[in-house]
Order: C-alpha cells, then structure tokens, then sequence
C-alpha cells in the first residue's frame, strides 16, 4: 500500500472513531466507538483493493461480516472474505485497540488465536474448505499513549514466563504476538500499525518488518497467484 494511502485510512479511522463516539450517549466511554466498528473501512477497502489489483474481481470479496465454518463452534464471522470459483482465497480480521489495553490486551490475544485455531481445526478435522487450505490474515491498529509506551510491565506467574517478554511495553507485547502468529504459521500474513491523533494532526508507524502494509501486500499477490495456478490447473483437465 502507498504511504498516502494508508495515511488516507489512518485519518478516516480517527474520523470515524470520533465521529461514532460524540454521537453516544456517554461519548463512548462504555466502549461503544470500539464496537461500531466502521472505523476500520478504509483499512478493509486498502486491502479490498489489493486483490482486485491481483485480478480478482469486486464481487469476489465479501465485507459484512461473512460467516464461514468453525470446528470447536458452528460458525464465525470474519471482516473480510475472498472467493474465487469455490475456493477460500483469503480470511482476514480486522481488530484496533484504543484506551484500557491493560483491560483487553488477552482479550485480543485469545481472539485472534481462538479465531485462527477454530479455522484450521475445521480444515484438518473435517475438509471444510477442500483441498485448498485456507490463508489467513490479521490487522491490528493500536492508538500509541502513556499505557502502550511504558515499558517493564509485569511478567509475574506461578511459573517461569518467556524471558523475551521482560521488559516489554504493551507495544512491545502485541509486536511479539503478531511476529509469533506469523512465525508460527497461525497466521499467513498480518499487517500492525500504531497511531496517535493530537492537535498536529494524525500519524502513523509500522513498527514490525514482518506485517506492513507492503509485506501484506506482497503475501496477498503470492496467494492470489497460487489460487489462480490451482484453478487454471483444473480447467485444463
């Protein structure tokens, strides 16, 4: 994705944010702005138009919320799904976090890894998506404050924790997650930005080399290549 482009999704997701939150009842302090969730569009339509730029066409890729097949639970809905002649192209969730990280920092760890678990299981135990497993995607925009950047949070336990998390912000921590979905192959691809919106204006970093908007989209234009090799193999037969 080009720098304009993403600073273009960055300043309508604070638009959006603010927008959704004044027209609460209690100015979104209940959580409210954070469940609308409209303020990731220009985000989904970023990576919407990758795949259309691989080929594909609009009508390819779903938006609303579409359902696909779970394992451990009948159905999930994920934020953006690409099909092409029958095959699951692509899966993607599209999550922010803004304020009360301490609050909600496992809640997206066990959301993403829930979400992608319940999706393979569904693949290795009952063929759900054929034989083309599903790819998948995950994008996450965290607002950089004083509760991100404040490093040496508590790695207590009853036991032993990794000793790569000593020191770590929680910045620092949804990094590590993100690099480890990937590494681990729970995730295809991710894409993690942080963002901060003042009276300067809005602003943006890609702090993980590993899930930028280019990684992505070089991930998406390989997946997109690999579905089409497969589809063209099977006309010829």
């Amino acid at each position: 994705m080009r720098p304009g482009a993403i600073q273009g999704a960055v300043e309508d997701f604070w638009f959006k944010r603010n927008d959704q939150r004044e027209k609460l009842d209690d100015k979104g302090k209940s959580g409210g702005t954070a469940r609308a969730n409209k303020h990731m569009g220009g985000f989904e339509g970023l990576v919407k138009q990758v795949f259309v730029d691989c080929g594909l066409d609009e009508s390819c890729v779903l938006t609303g919320k579409p359902y696909l097949p779970g394992f451990y639970r009948v159905r999930k809905q994920w934020d953006l799904v690409v099909l092409y002649d029958g095959i699951l192209v692509a899966a993607l969730e599209f999550k922010s976090q803004v304020g009360s990280v301490s609050r909600n920092i496992n809640n997206r760890f066990e959301e993403a890894l829930g979400t992608a678990t319940d999706t393979a299981a569904a693949q290795n135990r009952n063929g759900a998506f054929g034989d083309v497993p599903p790819w998948l995607g995950y994008v996450l925009v965290l607002r950089e404050d004083e509760e991100t950047e404040q490093p040496d949070r508590d790695v207590s336990a009853l036991f032993e924790t990794d000793p790569v998390f000593k020191g770590h912000s929680y910045n620092q921590r949804y990094q590590e997650m993100i690099r480890r979905l990937i590494g681990e192959k729970v995730y295809d691809a991710g894409w993690f930005l942080t963002t901060t919106s003042t009276a300067d204006g809005v602003a943006y970093k890609e702090p993980l080399d590993t899930a930028t908007g280019a990684t992505l989209r070089v991930a998406i234009e390989g997946r997109v290549n690999f579905v089409k090799a497969v589809v063209e193999a099977r006309r010829s037969k």
